[in-house]
């Protein structure tokens, strides 16, 4: 989660130490997706219910397959 997701890539493609450790390694970093909310809230509870998601509801989700979600 980030208020800057431009910033936030450049980090994570740097050489710099301030990127995730578990990215280090699996870089280039790309976005495949985002969302954007008013608030920090209702992002945490979004981040939630889709890190609880199985990997093709997640791949689904990405690719915009509607039907595969519900």
């Amino acid at each position: 989660m980030t208020s800057n997701l431009e910033n936030r890539l450049k980090e994570h493609n740097s050489s710099k130490t301030r990127g995730a450790k578990y990215l280090r390694a699996k870089k280039p970093v790309i976005v495949v997706y985002s969302e954007t909310y008013a608030d920090i809230k209702s992002a945490m509870d979004r981040e939630y219910q889709i890190k609880k998601w199985t990997k093709a509801k997640k791949e689904a989700l990405i690719e915009g397959d509607l039907k595969k979600l519900y």
